[in-house]
């Protein structure tokens, strides 16, 4: 049953939480706001949160979720946090470069080096 399936896997790394997405597409507007709200909660849950969202798995966004991803960068940005974005494949990372959102985002080649990077 898919439909009932979590669009994310969240584990810890040390003091980060690290955000898996379990759906090739993240398209939909109920899937969406599930993520949005998960995310912000996760962001809530500490004084600076530390997020590293995985997109290893997505061959598709929608500008929804393009807007979700600001709307998380504003908020871990609100509380002094650290976000970095890793694994985005070419075609998505595109869209990031023609928004300019990869200007907006630190965007990493892998999760290691997305780990590596929050030391810095």
């Amino acid at each position: 049953m898919p439909e009932t399936a979590s669009p994310m896997h969240v584990s810890q790394m040390n003091d980060i939480s690290v955000v898996e997405f379990t759906n090739n597409k993240i398209l939909d507007e109920a899937n969406i706001e599930e993520i949005k709200t998960k995310l912000f909660g996760l962001i809530d849950a500490k004084a600076t949160p530390k997020l590293l969202l995985d997109f290893g798995n997505v061959d598709h966004m929608s500008s929804a979720a393009l807007g979700t991803l600001i709307n998380v960068s504003n908020r871990v940005k609100d509380k002094n946090g650290q976000l970095r974005l890793a694994n985005i494949k070419p075609q998505i990372f595109e869209v990031f470069v023609i928004t300019k959102l990869n200007k907006l985002f630190r965007i990493l080649p892998t999760r290691q080096e997305a780990v590596a990077s929050f030391a810095q």
